[in-house]
C-alpha cells in the first residue's frame, strides 16, 4: 500500500505537532510554511501537562521538559507587589501529573522541525487550498511551485486562516476581545524574583524565568484594534506598568524597543459547525482562537494534532476526521470559554470590581494551593487517546525544579 501523504499549511507549533505526529504514524508529510523561515511570533509559550503527555504520544515530551528553567513557586499579584494567591510546584504536579514547562517558541519549534525528515518542511512557500476533495479524490493544495495532492491537509494557518475560511465561507471570523498583548525576552535582573502575574486596572504583566538565564514577560492591556502606541511600545509599557513592582522596571529598563512583539488578541466568536470538511482538517487558531489567558493556546493545537494523528491511525479517513471533530469540537469549545471568563477578570477597572476580584482571591488563597489551581482542572489534566499509562513522566521531571505558572 503506498503512504499516505499529508499537506500541512502552517508551519507553527499546532502545525509541525501534526506533521511529528502523523509521521510517527507512516505518513508522508509535507509542511508548506508561507515565511522565509520558521521564526515563530511570540517570545515564550507554557506547554501544560496536558501538552507534554500529547507530546510524549511520538517521543518528544521529556525533550520539551528538558527546556524547562529552574523556577520557584509563584502566583498572582498587585502593582504595588502584595500577593493575592500563592502556588505550590508540588500541588500542581499531584493535581495534573506534573508542572507547566514555559519555554521560548522557538527552542521548541527546532525541536518539533528536528523531528521531521528532510526536506519536509517548505518555508517561503505560501500555499491556498484549492480542493478540499472527497473520499474519492485527494485534496489539492496550490504553491508557487505547482499543485500537490494529498489524501489529507491540515490547516493550521492561523487565526485568520485562510483554509478555514474556503471550508466554511459563511462563517464569522474571530472577533477582536478588546485587548491587546506584548511579548518580550530580556536578560535576567540581578535582584532576584519569583515567577508571577500581575492583575492591575485593565491590564496584567507576567514575568517568568527561562532556561538560558533570560526572562520571558508579558503583558496585556484594554486597547483600541490595530492600534499605534505613540513614540513606540516600549514607551506605552513604561506609560502603562513603569510603577509597577519588581522586577518589572527592570525588566523594561533591559527591553529592546525592536523586539518587543505587540498583538491584538482574538477568539472564537461562534463554535464551527465541525473541525473538517472533505480531507481537510483545522487545528490550533485556525479552529479555535482563544484568550491566552488560561495558557492553553498552544497546548490545545498540541492536543488536536495528536488526536487528529490517533484518529487517522485507528480508522479510514473519512470516519477518522468525523471522529477528530467529536473528540475535538465540545472540548476546545469549553477551553474557549473558560478563557474567556479568565479574561473577562483580566480586564476589570472599576475599583470596586477589582476590590471583589481581590477578596475573592485572598479568601481562595487561604483555602491553600490547591483551590487557586481548579482552574485548569478538565483542563491540565487531560490525557491523549492511546497513552501508555503504565509510563511516569514526572519521574523524568522532578517537581523540585518545575514551575505550576499559566501563562499566554
Amino acid at each position: 500500500m503506498a503512504q499516505p501523504r499529508a499537506v500541512v499549511i502552517g508551519g507553527g507549533i499546532g502545525g509541525l505537532t501534526a506533521a511529528c505526529a502523523l509521521h510517527h504514524h507512516g505518513w508522508h508529510v509535507t509542511v508548506l510554511e508561507r515565511a522565509a523561515a520558521l521564526e515563530p511570533v511570540g517570545a515564550g509559550i507554557a506547554l501544560a501537562p496536558n501538552a507534554q503527555r500529547a507530546l510524549d504520544t511520538f517521543g518528544a515530551g521529556d525533550a520539551v521538559r528538558a527546556l524547562s528553567g529552574w523556577q520557584a513557586d509563584g502566583g498572582l499579584r498587585l502593582p504595588d507587589g502584595r500577593w493575592l494567591s500563592r502556588t505550590s510546584n508540588e500541588a500542581a504536579a499531584r493535581r495534573f501529573g506534573g508542572p507547566v514547562v514555559v519555554a521560548h517558541r522557538a527552542d521548541v519549534v527546532g525541536l518539533l522541525a528536528a523531528r521531521l525528515p528532510e526536506g519536509a518542511i517548505r518555508t517561503g512557500s505560501p500555499a491556498a487550498l484549492a480542493d478540499p476533495g472527497a473520499p474519492d479524490r485527494p485534496a489539492r493544495v496550490t504553491t508557487p511551485d505547482g499543485d500537490l495532492e494529498a489524501e489529507l491537509v491540515v490547516g493550521a494557518d492561523g487565526i485568520h486562516s485562510a483554509v478555514r475560511a474556503a471550508l466554511f465561507p459563511g462563517h464569522p471570523a474571530p472577533r477582536y476581545t478588546g485587548a491587546t498583548v506584548w511579548r518580550l525576552v530580556v536578560p535576567r535582573p540581578t535582584t532576584p524574583f519569583p515567577a508571577h502575574e500581575t492583575w492591575g486596572p485593565g491590564r496584567l504583566w507576567g514575568t517568568v524565568p527561562l532556561r538560558d538565564g533570560r526572562v520571558y514577560a508579558y503583558a496585556q492591556a484594554v486597547a483600541p484594534a490595530r492600534a499605534v502606541s505613540p513614540g513606540g511600545e516600549l514607551a506605552q509599557l513604561r506609560r502603562l506598568f513603569g510603577d509597577w513592582h519588581h522586577p518589572v522596571p527592570d525588566i523594561l529598563d533591559a527591553a529592546d524597543p525592536a523586539a518587543i512583539l505587540r498583538n491584538d488578541v482574538h477568539t472564537t466568536a461562534r463554535p464551527l459547525p465541525a473541525f473538517h470538511r472533505g480531507r481537510v482538517a483545522l487545528l490550533g487558531d485556525a479552529a479555535h482562537a482563544m484568550a491566552p489567558n488560561l495558557g492553553q493556546g498552544g497546548c490545545q493545537a498540541i492536543e488536536d494534532a495528536v488526536v487528529l494523528a490517533h484518529a487517522l491511525a485507528t480508522a479510514a479517513p473519512h470516519d477518522a476526521l468525523g471522529e477528530y471533530t467529536r473528540q475535538r469540537l465540545p472540548r476546545t469549545t469549553a477551553v474557549v470559554r473558560r478563557s474567556a471568563r479568565v479574561a473577562r477578570l483580566t480586564r476589570l477597572s472599576s475599583p470596586l470590581a477589582r476590590a471583589l476580584r481581590t477578596a475573592a482571591l485572598t479568601t481562595a488563597n487561604r483555602l491553600g494551593p490547591r483551590v487557586a489551581l481548579r482552574g485548569l482542572d478538565g483542563v491540565a489534566d487531560w490525557r491523549p487517546p492511546g497513552e501508555d499509562r503504565h509510563r511516569d513522566a514526572r519521574a523524568a521531571f522532578p517537581t523540585s525544579q518545575t514551575s505550576s505558572s499559566t501563562t499566554p
